[in-house]
Parts: structure tokens; C-alpha cells; sequence
């Protein structure tokens, strides 16, 4: 008994001694209770049994603190001690020993190593085989937290747990008769599911296994000995499975039913308790657009039972009580359990408003939602994994800080099914992100609904959820959710239309998918109304950022831009600092979504204070209407003066809310939700910047027009980002640079439908590079510590306006060219290729491209980038190329040849040899190279070609086109060999018609305009065709025959296609086709007309009515050049007729007079249709 003595000592002694040792040393009553334990030996006697027990009871009542100051290997070690001293007969101990290995493993978060992992596991699964069943509970919770992170580790034993009779699956079937043992299996089923980063994963078929067991969970009701927590549990359970499934093991649900069943399973789990809602779900779902459960139920609105017996008037009555205060410090589960949230009254008054289009800002209602302090409860609001780190610690029925009372247990109960609920949706988040999404949208209307009614499972959708659901928490579960689906669905939704009354006996495709995109607006808008979670509105705002950016708005109904502008426009405001950012980031899907849309031009020019000056209406965190005007310290509007409105023009809300937001000092100190504040800075949160500078960025590029009156403005804006210090400030200076630079562009365009006195004049835009190019842009550029900047620079000085350029100072000139150059030889590619790319853009300025020292050298520089290791590099460089070969063309049409003769031949030869390698590179290089090598081809100079060394060079060129033509690669690439083949026959130097090369380019030509698929490769192959301008260019008669034939098969042919997106093109095809055969015909010889009369006896009908089609209508939309006009196109007829007629005859030769009486019929036919 001494034995016992000295054991008992511990807890005869005073308490709370050993907790006051701890911070002495952490862990060292673990260790001394350990080291007792190694002592002992096997023994079954009486004594020995008792010291155990109290062993086991103290190391499970030690105080481990965090952590402990506990080796996870010592911890492995005991638990190996313990199991060797109990042996299996002794039920009590072997409970105690699981006990404790939950315990330790759980406390600790120790994941056990392999040598011990093998000997504990054999030892549990041995004890739930061999012990008596009232143990099973703690031993399989033992077990979960020993598989837990080591299922890769677990292979040997995966057949004794998951087989055919493994234990888990005899413990976790319907049958089992105990919940508590059931549930507990269908834990360590989850646990043993769950992936580690760089591990082996559970192989497939027990993947299906586990996935077959937890879908059946979630299917089956509850049973009647089952309480309702540890059904929520198990269901918990088998959600965090399923998601591990879908997560680690990136488990493929390719199975039309097994989806469907995991989709079904999911929707009823996500509505798991919630108060008036009951659904019944069919087992499968099925993809399908139309609904698909009008013959079931409709759903059952519950009414809670403490409200049931109550009438109507007090449900009026409830709705007037202000939403509750959340205290700093609170707990989740008193928030959720404080009531459900009237989310049905709050429904009713904010449809009013939105049915009535009202373009006020959020009602009282949304003023005391936002008045809510939501700081406390940061840390539990925000949307996190419903099973995180430590999701996988059990906590058994009777532990819990709830009490006993009744209130209590409903609060415990309510919190219990929003687990069930977040869960779910925490599921449903890694189904979407499993499948693709166009597997995801055949099943958008079950989760996604069309109607405002209820009245059936559709309309029960995850907005549901997020208007009525209690717990934040699920709310913003249920948004990243339906985030997650409208990610990426812009192509889904672009077949919307409302834009026409539908007045049908069925409802169109496009109509239903408008109606959802309409309710999806309406309900977002009411829930930002409702949401007092900063975190949930955040998440709010982000979902409606996502649906803005997604919607086709130009083929919708006007107005919902405008609500959704008028009710985000307080929350810019809002005291929260991710409340801001998401606003203006929404703000920005909106000015760039389908930009420019005429709702936005005229919400853009709506008044400064609109919405934002009513106290009433406003959120209370707004600052008077002209917060924004207050002048910042330095000259920072001084320039403004220069384009900013005056007189009755009313400034831009939004690029002065984005200008303060930059360039402002904060208001006041950084609260503690401003977590993007910098200690000691003066300015907003640089989130906030970062996304204002996003948005003007929009603004530039899709509504030019708006920004265009505070350009000298944002010329200071983009000064004073890239002269701070943040990198990233800078970046976004650079970026709304850019953006700038290129609608000035856009103005200046042949193209333009701008009037002249519209755009920025040209001195303005000088003095604006001028700005940009004094200030800080030079050292952005030679900033080589941040190759992004640098690169970011390079696109920027790029977008500078050629007409601006030429009239800036020498020095500035100078200073971009010898940049860019310098550049172009720096080691990072990044650099490298954004200034490839910017000397690709300065070589077609006017003012520049005649300056052959400057082409010289850009030449040079462009030439050593296409031998980069770096595709991207090779890529912008062959684009330079083509740029700089196209400048070689039209210095050709200049009168002056001096450029001509003083451009090296020797550059030239190098330019040809380095265009012929880049065009066996991949496509992305090989398109541009084949367009350089044509236009080089073309540039060649009769004093060129005599030299022997071109003539090799050359025969190479054009093989490298030939084979371009042929080979299957990108369409891209094809359309600009054809291009470039078409620019070769241009050159009057090369012997086109007697070189050998002759032959193989046409039959390449003929190849494609008959056989490719693309049509608008043969359109350019036809074009090509009908380039060279004497009949000795086409070579032989049996040549002229090959090309006349194979345009008449091709004409033929100009319908045959099985993809519906050439259809579009068959009229641009059909006319390119028929000009390159009047192309022959005017150009034909006496011996070619016996080959013509042929074909025209064989298709003359067909060749007619097309050549007629060609003559009434032309190509609608033809980029190839073709006349349009009528005169044009009858005169084409007259002229091959006239040189046919011409012709003289072979004797006895009755193809002539065949072939005039051909096309002399098709002109009669055209003026007598016509009435001429």
C-alpha cells in the first residue's frame, strides 16, 4: 500500500500548489507524473490497478496551459506506457487510457509519430473489438484523435476500419443502437479523411466508401432515441468528411446522381434548423434550367412555437423593435440565441422601397442596424472554416457552459444547427469549387431562386438564408457561397434578357435567368439594409460586387445599377475600414462592368451630395456633403483649376471621393477596425487607397469622357503615389497612368467618333507627360529594387500620345528612348518585356519612325530580346518586330526613298534570319514572326535581292511561311502567314510566277481556302489570292487552272461548316471569293479560258448565284478590304468582262464567247432585278 500512499499524496496535499509551479516550468508536473508512470511494470494485482487509476487522473486533471512546455514525443512515449501497463480485460482502465490519449492529443494538438502511431492504433482497434460496448464511446474518440493529420499513416489498417465488416462502418450503420458510439464513428471516419499537405491521400476506393457512409448520414432521418444534439453533431461530422473528401482528396464527383444526391443532401442541411422553414428535397437533384418540383409539397412556413398562438397584430408590433445591441465581448451563441432576426418585416419595407425604384439611401432601419457596435464580436462574426484547427476536438453532450435551463438548452440547441447550417454551406463552398462550372449552372436554379414568392423549393435559395438566418456567421457562410457561384458566371448569365415584355406560354431561357439576376439584386439590397455584422456586410458587399461584374446590364432593364449606386454610396463612409474597401470595390464593378453603359454616364454625373446629405437616410458615420473638398496641405489643387468644372458643371461624386480618399490625411486616429493602418501614417488605410486608385483606374479606361476634366488632378494624384514609399501605391499610380495615357489615345484615333473640340487638347496632355516625366515616373523606371514597378512604368511611358510626343521637349524625348533602351537589357524578364513592348509602340510614332538611327537601334535591341529564354520576353519582342516591319512598309509609300537606301542591309539580313527561328517558336512568338517576315519580304529592294546572300536567306523566308500556312497550329498564326504570304506577292522584285517557291505557296494557299475550318483564315488565304497584279505571276496554265479551281470548290463549299460561329462569316467569305475570281478573270489568257468554260458547265448555276449575292449585297461586316460599294462591285463584273472580250481567241476555241455570254447574262440579271 505504500505504493498507494505515495500516489494519493498528490491530491491529499494542498490543491492549488502545482498550478503555482507551472510558470517555474512549464509541463513539470507532466513530466514528474510521466516519469512515475515509465517506472511501473505490468502487474495485475489489486494495488498496481489502483496506482494507475490514479496516475491516469491526475496526468488527465494537470493544468497544460498552452501548449505546456510539453515534447509531442513524450506525450507519444506515455501514451505507449499506458497502454503496455492496462490490459484489455480491464474495461475501467481502458476507458481511462483512451480518456487520456483524447485528452493529451486533443489539449496539446500533438499529431502522433508513425513508430508509436502503429502500436497505439493496433492497441485501440484491438479494445473496441475485445471490450465491453459501454467503452466504445471514449475509445473511438481516442482513435479519432489518433488518425487525426495521420491518415497517410493508417494504410495497413484501413481494411480492419473501412472494409466490408471494418469497425467503423459496423459502429457508424443505422443499425447501431447507441447514437453517442455512432456518432463517435463517424468522427474518426472524418478525421481519418482529413489531408495533409504532402502526404499520400486515402486511396480511391475508400475514398467512395467513406463518401457513400456520410451521404447516407445526411440522408437518413433522425432517429427516435437520437437527441437532437448529437444529431447535429453526427450530421457536423459527416459534412466536415464529405468536405475533406472534396478538399484533400480532390475527389471527382463525375456521377450525374452522385452529384445530384450530394447537391439535395447539402440544400436540406443548410436550412437545418432554421426557424420557419422546412423543406422536403427529392434524394437527387437533376441539372435542369425549368422547375422541377411542382408536383411536391409546397414548403411549410413554421411559425415559432412561443409566437403561434399569438395574433397578427403582435407580429405588426415586433417589427417596430430596434435590433439588439451587440456588447464588446460577447459570445456567438448569445448573439444567435438572442432571438431570431425579423428578417420578414425588414423584407416587406425594403421591397416597398425598391419596387418604387426609390433612389433614396437605406431607411431608419439600416441607420440602427449600422449604429451596432459590431468590434466585439470580430473574431466570431468573421467567415472562417466551420472546422477549423480545432473542429475535430469532441465535445460530449455534458460539456458545455451553457445552463440547464430551459432558455439555456434552446440557446445550445439554436447554436448546435447553426453549425449544421455553416457546415453545409462549407461544403457546398468545395462542391462548387470541384465541379465545373458548367456542370454548376445546370443546377442554379435550386440554389439560386428566380421569384420573390415562396411557395416551393426553388425560391428557398441561399438568400434565403442570408435574409433570414439568426447566426451572422451562417449569413456570410451563405454569401461566400453565392459568391463562389457568380464567380466566373458572366458568359452563364450573358443570355439574360428583359429588355422586351415576354408575353409567352412558357418562360424563355434568357427571361428566367434575368429574373434570378433581378432578385439576386433585390435581396442583396435588402440584406445590406438588414446586416448589422460588419463582417457579414462586408461579405454582402462583396457578393454584390461579384453579381455587378458578372451581368450583362446592357441587355437588362435600366435601373438596377441605380439602386444598387444609391444604396452603397453611405457605406463609404461606414466606421468599419472593410466595409469601405468592399464598397469601393464594388463601386469599381460597377464603372467598369460593361463599361461605357449610359445608367452609369448619367450616375457619374449625378450631384456631389446626392445621397449623401440626409441625415435621415444616411448612415451616421457620414461627414457634411462637402467632406471631400477640404484642401489638402501643398499645391495639390493648384493645377486642378486647369481642367477642373466651373460654373454650373457639377463635379464627379465619385472621383472626388477617390481623390480624398489618396490624397487626404485621415480624419481622425485609426480606429481598431482600421487594420490597414500603418503606425504613425497620416493617410486612410492603404487598402482603401489601393482600391480608390483601382477605381479611377476604371474610370479612365471605360468612361474617359468623366475623367477627362480632372486630368491635370489626377496627374498630382499619380505624383504623389509613385513618390511615396509604399510599393504598392506606387504600382496603382502607374496603373491609373497608363489607363490615362491610353484614353487620350483612344481620342486621338482616325476612328473616333469624338468631335475635335470634345478631346483634351494637346498642349494639355504635353503638360501633363510634362508633369509626369519632372516628377517621379524617371526614378519608377530605374527603381531596381522593384521589378514590377519598373515593368508597370514601362507600359505607362508607353501609353504616352504620339502627337504629344513629338511635341515635348528634345530632352524629354531623349530621356524615354534611352530609358526604354537601357531597359531592354535588364536581367529581369518582367522588365524586359514590358520595355520590348514599349519600343514596339515608339516605333510607329511619326516623329520617329523615320529616323533610321533610332529604328536601327530599336532593331538591335528587339532582336537580342527574341533570343530570351523567357517566352513572355520572346513574345513582346516579335510583336516589337511586326510593329517595326509595318514602320518599314510605310516609310516604302513616303516619297522620299532615303530611308530606303540608308537602312543597313546587313540589319535587314539579321532581321530575316532572327524572324525564321522565332517562327518555329511556340504560337505566341510565331504569329508575330510570320507578319515580320512578309513585311520584310515585301521591304526587300531590287538592290537587295541581286545580292547573293539574300537569295538563300529569301527561298528560307518563304518556306517558313509555306509551312506556317499548313501546319495545324493557332488560327491566329495561320490567318497571319496568309496575311504575310498576301504581303510577299506585293514586291514587284521577287520572281513571283518562275521561282520554284511559286508552286508550293499557291498550292499551300488553295489548300487552306478549300479545307480550314476557320473561315477567317480562308478569307485572308483568298485575299492572298488575288493579290498579284500580272498573269504571269500565277505561273503555268495548269497552275492558273489548280488556283481557278480550287476558289470555285471553295465558293462551294463557303456553308459547309459544323460550328455555328463561322456561320457568321460565310458572307465575307462568299465575297472574298468571288472578287479573287473576277481577280482571274481579268487578268485570264486565251489558253486559260478552255479550263474556265469547264468549270463554269460543271457550276455555272452555283458560281452565278453567289456572284449575284455578291453584286446585291456584298459582306456585312468584311474585314478583308472587299468593295462594298455597288458601283464597285458591278464595275469588277465590266472589267473582266471587257478583258475577256479582249482576248484573242485560239481558232476553233469556243471558251470566249462561253464566258462573255456567262458573265453578260449575270449583269443582265443583276439590272433587271434591280430596276436599273
Amino acid at each position: 500500500m505504500a505504493t498507494v500512499q505515495m500516489a494519493c499524496s498528490p491530491l491529499g496535499g494542498p490543491p492549488r500548489e502545482a498550478p503555482r509551479e507551472l510558470p517555474r516550468e512549464q509541463g513539470a508536473g507532466f513530466r514528474r507524473l510521466s516519469a512515475r508512470l515509465r517506472a511501473l511494470r505490468p502487474d495485475d494485482s489489486s494495488a498496481a490497478r489502483t496506482e494507475i487509476h490514479l496516475l491516469l487522473d491526475q496526468l488527465i486533471s494537470e493544468n497544460y496551459g498552452a501548449g505546456g512546455g510539453v515534447a509531442p514525443e513524450d506525450v507519444s512515449t506515455l501514451l505507449v506506457q499506458a497502454c503496455r501497463l492496462v490490459p484489455l480485460n480491464q474495461n475501467h482502465l481502458v476507458s481511462k487510457v483512451s480518456q487520456l490519449t483524447h485528452h493529451l492529443l486533443n489539449t496539446l494538438q500533438v499529431i502522433v509519430d508513425e513508430r508509436n502511431l502503429d502500436f497505439l492504433l493496433a492497441y485501440t482497434i484491438s479494445a473496441i473489438q475485445q471490450c465491453s460496448s459501454w467503452t466504445h464511446v471514449k475509445i473511438l474518440q481516442a482513435l479519432a484523435a489518433l488518425v487525426y493529420g495521420n491518415g497517410s499513416r493508417c494504410q495497413k489498417y484501413l481494411p480492419d476500419l473501412l472494409g466490408k465488416s471494418g469497425l467503423l462502418m459496423k459502429l457508424s450503420d443505422l443499425a447501431q443502437s447507441d447514437p453517442e458510439v455512432r456518432r463517435a464513428a463517424v468522427h474518426c471516419m472524418a478525421n481519418l479523411c482529413l489531408s495533409v499537405p504532402g502526404q499520400p491521400y486515402l486511396e480511391e476506393p475508400y475514398q467512395n466508401i467513406c463518401f457513400q457512409a456520410f451521404l447516407t448520414i445526411l440522408q437518413s432521418p433522425k432517429s427516435p432515441d437520437m437527441d437532437d444534439i448529437t444529431f447535429c453533431m453526427l450530421l457536423q461530422n459527416a459534412l466536415k468528411g464529405i468536405q475533406s473528401l472534396l478538399n484533400g482528396g480532390k475527389m471527382k464527383l463525375t456521377q450525374t446522381d452522385e452529384l445530384g444526391a450530394l447537391l439535395a443532401v447539402l440544400k436540406k442541411s443548410m436550412f437545418h434548423g432554421l426557424p420557419g422553414i422546412n423543406i422536403e428535397m427529392p434524394t437527387v437533384l437533376y441539372p435542369t434550367p425549368l422547375p422541377q418540383y411542382d408536383g411536391r409539397p409546397p414548403v411549410k412556413l413554421q411559425l415559432p412555437e412561443s409566437s403561434a398562438s399569438r395574433p397578427a397584430m403582435n407580429r405588426k408590433k415586433k417589427s417596430k423593435i430596434k435590433p439588439r445591441k451587440i456588447q464588446p465581448g460577447e459570445e456567438e451563441e448569445e448573439e444567435e440565441s438572442s432571438g431570431e432576426r425579423e428578417a420578414a418585416p425588414v423584407t416587406g419595407l425594403g421591397r416597398a422601397n425598391l419596387h418604387e425604384g426609390s433612389t433614396q439611401s437605406p431607411s431608419s432601419l439600416a441607420v440602427q442596424s449600422l449604429r451596432l457596435d459590431g468590434s466585439g464580436t470580430a473574431g466570431k462574426d468573421g467567415v472562417s472554416s466551420p472546422f477549423s484547427s480545432s473542429g475535430w476536438k469532441r465535445v460530449s453532450s455534458s460539456d458545455s457552459d451553457y445552463s440547464d435551463t430551459e432558455g439555456g438548452m434552446q440557446s445550445k440547441m439554436r447554436s448546435y444547427q447553426a453549425k449544421v447550417r455553416q457546415g453545409a454551406l462549407a461544403c457546398f463552398l468545395s462542391t462548387i469549387k470541384s465541379i465545373e462550372k458548367k456542370v454548376l449552372y445546370g443546377y442554379w436554379s435550386a440554389f439560386v431562386s428566380d421569384t420573390p414568392e415562396l411557395g416551393s423549393p426553388q425560391s428557398v435559395s441561399l438568400m434565403t438564408l442570408t435574409l433570414k438566418d439568426p447566426s451572422p456567421k451562417t449569413r456570410a457562410c451563405a454569401l461566400q457561397a453565392l459568391s463562389a457561384i457568380l464567380e466566373g458566371s458572366k458568359q452563364f448569365l450573358s443570355v439574360a434578357e428583359d429588355t422586351s415584355d415576354h408575353r409567352r406560354a412558357f418562360t424563355p431561357f434568357s427571361v428566367m435567368i434575368a429574373s434570378s439576376i433581378r432578385e439576386l439584386h433585390r435581396c442583396l439590397l435588402l440584406a445590406l439594409v438588414a446586416e448589422s455584422s460588419s463582417q457579414t456586410l462586408t461579405q454582402i458587399i462583396k457578393c454584390l460586387a461579384n453579381l455587378v461584374s458578372n451581368s450583362p446590364y446592357n441587355r437588362l432593364k435600366l435601373s438596377l445599377l441605380t439602386k444598387v449606386w444609391n444604396q452603397i454610396k453611405p457605406y463609404v463612409r461606414h466606421k468599419d475600414v472593410n466595409v469601405r474597401v468592399s464598397s469601393l470595390t464594388l463601386l469599381g464593378a460597377i464603372v467598369s462592368t460593361h463599361a461605357p453603359l449610359p445608367e452609369v454616364q448619367l450616375l457619374l454625373q449625378q450631384p456631389c451630395s446626392s445621397g449623401l446629405g440626409n441625415s435621415d437616410s444616411a448612415t451616421p458615420h457620414l461627414s457634411p456633403p462637402d467632406w471631400w473638398k477640404k484642401a489638402p496641405a501643398g499645391p495639390f489643387l493648384e493645377e486642378a483649376s486647369v481642367s477642373s468644372p466651373t460654373g454650373s458643371a457639377e463635379p464627379c461624386w465619385l472621383i472626388r471621393l477617390c481623390i480624398s480618399t489618396v490624397v487626404l490625411p485621415k480624419e481622425d486616429s485609426c480606429s481598431g477596425s482600421d487594420a490597414g493602418c500603418a503606425a504613425g501614417s497620416t493617410y486612410m488605410p492603404s487598402p482603401m487607397r489601393l482600391e480608390a486608385l483601382q477605381v479611377l483606374a476604371h474610370l479612365a479606361k471605360g468612361y474617359f469622357s468623366v475623367a477627362q476634366v480632372y486630368l491635370m488632378e489626377l496627374a498630382e494624384v499619380i505624383c504623389k503615389c509613385m513618390g511615396e514609399a509604399d510599393p504598392s501605391i506606387q504600382l496603382h499610380g502607374a496603373k491609373l497612368l497608363e489607363e490615362l495615357g491610353t484614353g487620350l489615345i483612344q481620342q486621338y484615333k482616325p476612328d473616333s467618333s469624338l468631335a475635335p473640340e470634345q478631346r483634351v487638347p494637346v498642349t494639355l496632355v504635353v503638360l501633363f507627360w510634362t508633369m509626369m516625366l519632372s516628377g517621379p515616373l524617371p526614378r519608377a523606371l530605374q527603381n531596381a529594387e522593384h521589378p514590377t514597378l519598373q515593368a508597370s512604368a514601362c507600359d505607362a511611358l508607353s501609353s504616352i500620345l504620339p502627337e504629344a510626343f513629338s511635341s515635348l521637349r528634345s530632352d524629354w524625348q531623349i530621356l524615354c528612348i534611352t530609358v526604354l533602351l537601357g531597359l531592354n537589357d535588364s536581367k529581369n524578364r518582367l522588365v524586359k518585356a514590358a520595355a520590348s513592348r514599349a519600343l514596339g509602340v515608339y516605333v510607329l510614332f511619326p516623329c520617329l519612325r523615320q529616323d533610321v538611327i533610332f529604328v536601327a537601334d530599336t532593331a538591335n535591341a528587339i532582336l537580342m530580346s527574341l533570343q530570351d529564354k523567357s517566352l513572355n520576353v520572346r513574345a513582346k519582342a516579335a510583336w516589337s518586330l511586326g510593329n517595326l516591319t509595318d514602320t518599314l512598309i510605310v516609310n516604302m509609300e513616303t516619297p522620299d526613298p532615303s530611308f530606303q537606301e540608308e537602312f543597313s542591309g546587313l540589319l535587314l539580313l539579321k532581321m530575316l534570319r532572327s524572324a525564321i527561328e522565332a517562327s518555329k517558336d511556340k504560337d505566341k512568338v510565331k504569329s508575330n514572326a510570320v507578319r515580320a517576315l512578309g513585311n520584310l519580304l515585301h521591304f526587300l529592294q531590287p538592290s537587295h535581292i541581286e545580292k547573293p546572300q539574300f537569295a538563300e536567306i529569301i527561298e528560307e523566308s518563304i518556306q517558313a511561311l509555306i509551312s506556317t500556312v499548313l501546319i495545324e497550329a493557332a488560327m491566329k498564326v495561320r490567318w497571319n502567314a496568309c496575311y504575310a504570304m498576301g504581303n510577299v506577292f506585293k514586291n514587284p522584285a521577287l520572281p513571283l510566277g518562275t521561282a520554284p517557291w511559286t508552286s508550293q505557296a499557291y498550292h499551300a494557299l488553295t489548300s487552306v481556302v478549300t479545307s480550314c475550318k476557320n473561315f477567317k483564315v480562308r478569307i485572308r488565304s483568298a485575299t492572298a489570292l488575288s493579290v498579284p497584279g500580272k498573269r504571269e505571276h500565277y505561273g503555268s496554265v495548269d497552275q492558273y487552272a489548280q488556283i481557278w479551281n480550287a476558289l470555285v470548290t471553295a465558293l462551294q463549299k463557303s456553308e459547309d461548316t459544323t460550328d455555328f460561329l463561322e456561320f457568321k462569316y460565310c458572307a465575307s467569305l462568299r465575297t472574298q471569293i468571288c472578287q479573287a475570281l473576277l481577280h482571274l478573270l481579268s487578268l485570264a489568257s486565251a489558253s486559260d479560258l478552255p479550263c474556265i468554260k469547264e468549270t463554269l458547265e460543271l457550276n455555272g448555276d452555283m458560281v452565278q448565284s453567289y456572284f449575284l449575292q455578291f453584286l446585291k449585297s456584298g459582306a456585312e461586316g468584311d474585314d478583308t478590304g472587299a468593295p462594298h460599294s455597288p458601283q464597285e462591285r458591278d464595275q469588277m463584273v465590266r472589267t473582266a468582262l471587257e478583258h475577256i472580250s479582249s482576248v484573242q481567241a485560239l481558232a476553233g476555241d469556243t471558251a470566249k464567247r462561253a464566258i462573255v455570254a456567262f458573265l453578260d447574262n449575270i449583269l443582265t440579271v443583276y439590272f433587271d432585278s434591280s430596276g436599273s
